[in-house]
């Protein structure tokens, strides 16, 4: 059972007709808005962190712009903490540590996009901070990536850092096995 969700990056880029458009954006969306539903039903705090891009020749999630907004499925609601952030790393000058210290929050459902980068460095650095971490595989998702020629599919990468991440990291499971408290 889970303290508080965090939902990672749910934002609009990501999706069909974004400019970072993921494999399973609409999937993962989905199992993440029934996260959102059971953690808000169940009176559970809800962490939504969006990422803006601020680095020069940044094409994705630029401020003010419609692909930075967070997807509809995943709307917070007043009340909900939004918090930005420009690292991978959610926990990287957000004030999310505090946050969570002051909901009294040690054990973390979480979600997001992308896997291999913004989920990846943000449940490693829960882990490191002594969060246990509940991540849903079916919440995530990710893209086909490049290396040495090769095309690696992007369910190949969504595969290799789910494997990782539970190795150590987190218990990762079906978005409906993460219940809150």
């Amino acid at each position: 059972m889970y303290d508080a969700l965090i939902i990672l990056d749910i934002q609009n880029d990501y999706f069909p007709g974004g400019s970072m458009e993921l494999a399973g954006a609409e999937a993962a969306g989905r199992a993440a808005a029934g996260m959102l539903t059971r953690f808000r039903q169940a009176g559970r705090p809800v962490v939504h962190i969006r990422h803006e891009s601020v680095r020069a020749g940044a094409t994705f999630f630029l401020p003010g712009t419609p692909g930075a907004e967070i997807h509809h499925l995943v709307t917070p609601q007043p009340g909900e903490a939004v918090l930005t952030k420009r690292f991978p790393n959610a926990f990287r000058d957000t004030g999310l540590r505090d946050l969570l210290r002051g909901l009294g929050a040690e054990r973390l459902a979480m979600c997001g996009m992308m896997t291999h980068m913004c989920v990846d460095a943000s449940v490693r650095a829960a882990f490191d901070l002594d969060y246990a971490c509940g991540l849903a595989a079916d919440a995530c998702a990710t893209r086909d990536l490049e290396y040495a020629g090769r095309v690696v599919a992007a369910a190949d990468v969504q595969a290799a850092y789910l494997a990782a991440l539970g190795a150590v990291f987190a218990t990762v499971v079906p978005a409906l096995e993460l219940a809150p408290l």
